[in-house]
């Protein structure tokens, strides 16, 4: 029995010209080729097209200053929305980012030295490193900000300015490349920072003692990490060089810069102060309020009070100053007078250059919470000429303001018509 031959489609077709093949649609079907679009719709597509390209390239030459322009926009944000320091909301906020950022540190950690993540992590684990600089980023603005309005003195501000580079680094790319070594270090400072400011806003007074505190417990779940994680990898020695020892040095660090006065005392902080020819106590709708008497011109906007204070013989110069002090900050129990702090005075000597020439360390923080602060002032009589600071401090000598003024001999005899401004 014969068998057909079979033939190809070459043989049994005409030949045609060829045609494109139909567009597949994103469910694997085909679809309908489109029709030509017009001229003037082809010629739209093209300028969208290439607005976008030119938008994508604008985007690469000036990557750095839209990171930049991101920061500040945030950083700016907090300033606006972070008012006080003991809002409870803000208080479990930051605790919970801290509680997330070291499980996320944890997972990193366990995963990533040579050792796959399991499946049900895999489909997340490239965006393990956004979320942490994210939550990084969301600690260390507020910390920086609540440092910044405690900070007074160079050696403070010098501090300051290294939390801020550590806030600015936490978004540069080359800073997040170098892996878990500088997130714990940063979580550690995280730690230590939240701690020294929430323990005296649940105790309800500043010590160097809580500081120490908050110290032990940073170092305490640096050392329970480093237990975990060198279970989990066998390397003792890996795991004691890139997380004990970031974690601990900080603490180290932090430590010496507390002991060198540079760590402002949070979360105490300078609203206002002033220097004036005098200071009157009245009776106000709220309890006690204060006028405070001054000769200032009003175009002298950037000055507090006279700080170009001229003196008459018999005269006294009047520091006056509003201090924010969380609303827990009271006396904690029968015959405590509360938060103790000190006023100094200090002359620049033409001899001896800059010397103590009076202190006032009778002075307690007897109630926080006040939206205008704690307010209270001292004096000195009858102030050599010449340049002066006066500085209020922590009773461990920890400076929450300082202010400078000039006293010049007045030789008029006139009689003086004083300006008044509310304290």
């Amino acid at each position: 029995m014969a068998t057909a031959t079979p033939r190809t489609a070459e043989e049994t077709a005409p030949l045609e010209p060829a045609e494109t093949p139909a567009p597949v649609g994103p469910l694997g079907l085909v679809s309908e080729a489109p029709a030509a679009l017009p001229p003037e719709n082809a010629a739209g597509t093209g300028r969208a097209s290439t607005l976008k390209a030119r938008v994508r390239d604008f985007r690469a030459r000036h990557a750095k200053w839209e990171l930049a322009l991101f920061f500040f926009a945030s950083f700016a944000y907090d300033i606006a929305t972070l008012r006080r320091i003991d809002n409870w909301f803000v208080l479990t906020k930051q605790g919970l980012f801290l509680g997330v950022l070291g499980l996320l540190l944890l997972v990193e950690l366990r995963w990533s030295w040579d050792t796959e993540p399991p499946r049900w992590l895999a489909r997340v684990w490239r965006f393990r490193e956004d979320a942490l600089h994210f939550f990084l980023g969301g600690l260390l603005s507020p910390y920086t900000l609540f440092y910044f309005k405690s900070a007074s003195g160079l050696t403070a501000f010098l501090f300051l300015t290294g939390v801020f580079g550590l806030l600015v680094a936490n978004e540069l790319p080359r800073f997040r490349a170098r892996g878990p070594v500088v997130r714990m270090g940063l979580f550690s400072f995280c730690l230590t920072s939240y701690f020294a400011y929430l323990l005296p806003v649940v105790l309800g007074y500043y010590s160097g003692t809580l500081f120490m505190a908050s110290v032990g417990v940073s170092c305490a779940a640096t050392l329970l990490i480093t237990l975990l994680v060198g279970v989990w990898s066998g390397d003792r020695r890996r795991t004691l060089r890139h997380v004990a020892l970031p974690g601990l040095g900080i603490q180290a660090l932090l430590v010496a810069l507390y002991l060198l006065r540079a760590i402002p005392p949070v979360p105490l902080s300078m609203l206002a102060s002033g220097i004036y020819h005098g200071v009157e106590v009245v009776k106000g709708p709220k309890g006690k309020d204060y006028r405070l008497l001054h000769e200032r011109a009003e175009w002298r906007l950037w000055e507090h009070g006279d700080q170009d204070f001229r003196a008459r013989s018999g005269d006294r110069v009047y520091f006056f100053a509003s201090v924010f002090a969380p609303t827990s900050f009271k006396p904690q129990r029968a015959g405590d007078r509360g938060t103790r702090l000190v006023i100094r005075w200090y002359h620049d000597d033409p001899d001896k250059g800059w010397t103590q020439y009076h202190a006032y360390d009778d002075l307690y923080l007897e109630q926080g919470g006040r939206e205008r602060g704690f307010r209270t002032f001292a004096y000195v009589t009858n102030p050599r000429p010449g340049d002066w600071r006066v500085s209020m401090e922590t009773e461990d000598g920890r400076e929450i303001g300082r202010l400078s003024f000039t006293v010049t001999p007045d030789d008029a005899t006139a009689p003086r018509e004083f300006k008044v401004d509310a304290g």
